[in-house]
């Protein structure tokens, strides 16, 4: 699976080998399975590069970490990000909904993760190459 973009597999059953899909993706974002009431992405963050602040009001998320490092930050405002913490390959992050939070890759390869939303938080078969389509995306919103 390595550098290909796989589809959105939701709400279909299915089973997949999460560490393969995540480490393989290159895009900034692609959703690999949405259902009703959950969602999987895997993501790539380049070095240097950073997930970016957000907050989502009425979504949990899960963050795994399956290659790379950097610096995980959370709390409950922009400028109040009280939880700074090194993460590391195989550590996760646990994010309650309405949590500002963001993840900066300060490690030597890009961070490979995947994240599961309870809800889903993004539309169904969402793939965003790059985190500037995404900016762009939220900008035309």
């Amino acid at each position: 699976m390595q550098n290909n973009i796989i589809t959105d597999f939701g709400p279909h059953p299915f089973i997949v080998d999460i560490n393969r899909a995540t480490i393989g993706n290159d895009t900034y974002r692609t959703a690999v399975w949405t259902g009703e009431y959950l969602q999987v992405t895997v993501m790539s963050i380049p070095v240097g590069d950073e997930l970016g602040l957000e907050i989502h009001p009425d979504t949990d998320q899960f963050i795994r970490l399956e290659q790379g490092s950097g610096v995980a930050m959370m709390g409950n405002a922009s400028n109040n990000l009280y939880i700074q913490q090194m993460v590391f390959e195989d550590d996760s992050v646990f994010v309650p909904a309405g949590t500002y939070h963001n993840i900066v890759n300060t490690g030597s390869t890009p961070i490979k993760l995947h994240t599961i939303y309870a809800p889903p938080h993004h539309p169904w078969g969402t793939i965003e190459m790059t985190k500037t389509v995404m900016q762009q995306n939220n900008n035309a919103q």
